[in-house]
Parts: structure tokens; sequence; C-alpha cells
């Protein structure tokens, strides 16, 4: 039989064991939601800009209540840095709809690759990443923008899927490697 003690010290360290789950769950959600680059508009000068939230900040501060919002990093900064950070409210309004990624995704969903005409799936970010064909017909990566001019280039440029994009630009880089065959309409009369 336990002592009284033994079974106090159970039941204390269940309820912090609950109270620590509660408080690493609001943490670490609150940490996975505000994580990322976003874009947003700047209130001062109504330009589209990329800004970053300070992750940590928002998850040390939400078990309290809301996750108090700061920058971490703006497009406009060192210049601008003493801002009143009134973009903050586009975040806190729709957190996942000013996230790049996010943004990106839903663009590439509503589309087709301009090669091959396939939908694009959920799209991988960390490896096989989608690319676009510029209105010059170069192909292009998303390194090769700022996030803040990632609404001008979506307007401008076309969809073009991990595959098509490895296709052509190895064909773009190596044409005396490809052999290019006319399409096949119907079958030859043996294979029939």
């Amino acid at each position: 039989m336990p002592t009284p003690f033994l079974l106090v010290l159970g039941v204390v360290s269940l309820v912090g064991l609950g109270v620590l789950f509660l408080y690493g769950r609001r943490v670490a959600t609150s940490w996975l939601r505000f994580r990322g680059t976003r874009v947003v508009v700047c209130p001062e000068n109504r330009e589209t800009v990329a800004v970053a939230v300070d992750a940590a900040h928002a998850a040390w501060t939400a078990p309290q209540g809301s996750a108090e919002l700061r920058l971490s990093d703006c497009t406009r900064w060192p210049e601008k840095a003493r801002c009143g950070q009134e973009c903050l409210g586009q975040i806190e309004a729709a957190p996942e709809a000013c996230r790049l990624q996010a943004l990106l995704a839903e663009w590439y969903r509503a589309r087709t690759c301009v090669y091959c005409g396939r939908a694009f799936p959920q799209i991988h970010w960390h490896d096989h990443k989608p690319a676009l064909l510029a209105p010059t017909g170069t192909l292009v990566g998303w390194g090769d923008f700022r996030p803040e001019q990632v609404l001008d280039v979506l307007a401008t440029h076309k969809p073009v899927c991990w595959g098509c994009h490895v296709l052509e630009q190895f064909r773009r880089d190596h044409p005396d490697l490809v052999t290019e065959r006319p399409e096949r309409t119907s079958l030859p009369p043996s294979m029939a």
C-alpha cells in the first residue's frame, strides 16, 4: 500500500505533466503558426513587403493568452526599423493567407503546368520546387526573386512543374544531347 507521501507526489507529478503538456502544446502551435516569411502591404507606403514574425517571442507569449506579435525582419529595414509595425494587423487577421509558401501553393493549385498540362499536387518546398516561365521565355526559380516581388511575378509568369523544369533546363543547357522525335498519333501496323 502506497504511503500518503507517495500518493501526493504521484498526483502532483501528474498535474505537473498535464500543465507542461498544455503549455508545450500552445508554445509549439504558436511557433509553427507564426514562423516563415509573410507578404503584406506596408501601411506607410502601400507597397508589398516581406516580413518575418519573431516566432519564438510569439510562442513564449502564447500560453499567457494570445500570442504577442512583433517583427524580427522586414524588407524595409534597417532604414525603417523603428516603424510602428502596423502591418502586424494583417498577419493577426489572416496568419496563413499572408504566409509566402501558402500564397504560392494556392496560386499553383489553381493552375496547370504550361508544358505538360498537369495539375500541381501538394508542393514540397524542400525539394522538387516548381518553377516559372518568364514572359521572355526563360525558366526561372523562386530563388531568383525577392519575396516582396512575388505578387508582381505571379501576375506575369506562368507555372512550370518540377519535372518539366528539369527537362526543359536540360534541353536548354545540353541541346546536343537531346533528340527530338515527332509525337506518334497512332500505333504502327505491326503493333496494332
